[in-house]
C-alpha cells in the first residue's frame, strides 16, 4: 500500500520540503497530485530523519501546499526496454514522443546501471569504421573504447555527431549494430534537426533517440545520459547488439548537474562545479566497454562544448582523464571553411594501435598515419614560419611541406558530412598527398610498404 501525504511543508523554486514521511530512501521516485488529479514527479535529494527534500521534474507553478498529495513509489527512475526501441524517439525521462505507440517493455532496468567489474571486461580491438577520415585514418575509434569530441559553441559537432551515428559500422562481422543517441539540453531546432536527418538516411531504423530540451527540467537533463545508457545496455548485453552511444552536449549535463548542487547549498568547488564532478562523469563513461561473456559491446563518443574554448575547463579537463583519447575540433580551420574542422594534432585515441593493421584495417596503416601527423606537424611549423620570413626565406623542401599541410587540410581533413570513405579511400588519399613529397622524406615508412604501395597511388 503506497501512503499519501498531505504535509508539504514549504516549495522554493525547483525544490520542495515534505515532513512525516516514513520509510523514504535517497533518490527515491515520487508523485505529487494536485487538486484537479494532474500528476507531477518529483526525486528525493535529502533525507534528514522524518523531513525529506524532493527536486519537482516539472515547474512548480499552480502547487497548492495544503490540497496537494506526495507519494512515494519504492524504486529510483526506471527505463521500461525491449528490443522495439529502435526507431523510436524517447523524451529525456524515457516516455514515448514520436507520436507512435506505447513501448511494451520486457524489462524495467534502473538507470543507474550496475558498474563492470574490471575483470569482466575485454579490452578494446576491433575497428569501428565511422566514414570519416581524420577519425578512421588518424585517430582511429575501436570497440568498447570512450572516444570524445571537444568541440567549441557554434562549431558544426551537431553535423559531425549525425554523420557518425549514420555512418558507423563495425566491418567483417555480421553482428548487429544499433546507435543510441542521448540529446541533452538542446534547442528545439537542433532536436527538429537530428530527427529529420536520421528520418531522412533511413538511420532511425537502427537509432534509439533520447531528447532532452533546453526547455526542460534540469533535473531530466541529469537523467537523460543515464536512460541512453541504460537503453545501450540493454541492447549490448542482452541482445548481443554493437551499440554506439552518442551523446551531446555533456557541457549541458555539467551544468545541469551544478544548478542541483547549489540549489541543495553544497560546498562548490573549480568554477562553481560540484567536488564529485569527476567521480559523477566516470560513473557514465565506465559504463562503456566490452564484456568477456557478450558479444555485445558500448562505445561512447560523448561530446562537449569547451567554454570559451578552454581545454582546461574542468568539464573537458576531468573528461580527458576519463576517457582514451580525444577529438578536438578547430575554430581556425572552421573559418577556413574545412568541414568537420578537426585539429587532428592535439587530436588523440590512445586505442588507435589496438584496432589497425593488417586484418582489421590494412597493412600499411599504421605507418602512414605516423608518417602524415610528422609532415602535417612539419608544414605547420613551415607556414608560421613563412608568416614570419616571408616565403622566400624558406628552403624549397620547406615550401613542399607547407604545400602538404594546405592540401592535407583541403583533401583528407576536409569532406562533406554526406560522404562516407571507407578505410581504404582514406589511406589511398593519404598516399596520394604523400606524393607531393620526395620519396626519400618517407622516413616513417617501412621499406617493404614504401616499396608496395608508392607507385601504385601515383
Amino acid at each position: 500500500m503506497i501512503k499519501e501525504y498531505r504535509t508539504i511543508e514549504e516549495v522554493a523554486g525547483p525544490l520542495m520540503l515534505i515532513r512525516s514521511v516514513e520509510g523514504v530512501k535517497y533518490d527515491e521516485l515520487g508523485e505529487i497530485e494536485l487538486p484537479d488529479g494532474s500528476v507531477r514527479r518529483c526525486r528525493v535529494l535529502e533525507v534528514n530523519g522524518d523531513n525529506v527534500l524532493v527536486q519537482l521534474f516539472e515547474s512548480a507553478a499552480g502547487l497548492n501546499l495544503a490540497d496537494s498529495k506526495v507519494r512515494f513509489l519504492g524504486h529510483g527512475v526506471e527505463l521500461p526496454v525491449s528490443g522495439d526501441m529502435l526507431g523510436r524517439v524517447f523524451s529525456g525521462m524515457g516516455e514515448v514522443i514520436d507520436g507512435g505507440p506505447e513501448l511494451i517493455p520486457e524489462k524495467v532496468l534502473d538507470i543507474n546501471g550496475t558498474p563492470i567489474n574490471p575483470a569482466a571486461r575485454n579490452y578494446p580491438s576491433e575497428f569501428i569504421q565511422t566514414g570519416v577520415s581524420t577519425i578512421d585514418g588518424l585517430n582511429t575509434l575501436v570497440r568498447g573504447q570512450k572516444l570524445p569530441i571537444f568541440s567549441g559553441s557554434g562549431l558544426p559537432h551537431a553535423n559531425l555527431a549525425a554523420q557518425i551515428a549514420r555512418q558507423a559500422k563495425v566491418r567483417g562481422t555480421d553482428s548487429k549494430f544499433a546507435v543510441v543517441f542521448a540529446a541533452i539540453g538542446i534547442t528545439f531546432e537542433e532536436a527538429d534537426f537530428f530527427i529529420s536527418d536520421f528520418k531522412r538516411t533511413g538511420a532511425i531504423d537502427r537509432t534509439v533517440l533520447f531528447i532532452n530540451l533546453a526547455s526542460d527540467a534540469a533535473i531530466e537533463r541529469i537523467s537523460t545520459p543515464r536512460m541512453a545508457l541504460t537503453a545501450a545496455e540493454y541492447l549490448a548485453f542482452e541482445k548481443n547488439m554493437h551499440v554506439l552511444v552518442i551523446m551531446t552536449d555533456i557541457t549541458n549535463y555539467a551544468e545541469a548537474l551544478r544548478e542541483v548542487s547549489a540549489a541543495r547549498k553544497e560546498v562548490p568547488g573549480r568554477r562553481g562545479y560540484p567536488g564529485y564532478l569527476y567521480t559523477d562523469l566516470a560513473t557514465m563513461y565506465e559504463r562503456a566497454g566490452r564484456k568477456l561473456d557478450s558479444e555485445g559491446s558500448i562505445t561512447m563518443i560523448p561530446i562537449l562544448t569547451m567554454p570559451e574554448d578552454d581545454k582546461t575547463h574542468p568539464i573537458p579537463d576531468l573528461t580527458g582523464y576519463i576517457t582514451e583519447g580525444q577529438i578536438i575540433l578547430s575554430r581556425e580551420l572552421y573559418r577556413k571553411g574545412i568541414l568537420p574542422p578537426v585539429d587532428v594534432l592535439p587530436s588523440l585515441s590512445r586505442l588507435k594501435d589496438k584496432g589497425i593493421g593488417a586484418g582489421k584495417t590494412r597493412e600499411d596503416h599504421a605507418d602512414t598515419m605516423n608518417q602524415l601527423f610528422s609532415c602535417y606537424a612539419r608544414g605547420k611549423e613551415a607556414k608560421e614560419l613563412m608568416v614570419v620570413l616571408g616565403e622566400a626565406a624558406l628552403t624549397p623542401i620547406d615550401r613542399l611541406y607547407a604545400k602538404f599541410a594546405d592540401a592535407f587540410e583541403k583533401e583528407y581533413i576536409n569532406q562533406s558530412f554526406e560522404e562516407d570513405r571507407t578505410i581504404e579511400q582514406t589511406l589511398d588519399i593519404g598516399w596520394k598527398l604523400l606524393h607531393i613529397l620526395p620519396r626519400s622524406e618517407m622516413k616513417r615508412i617501412k621499406p617493404a610498404l614504401l616499396e608496395k604501395y608508392w607507385d601504385k597511388t601515383e
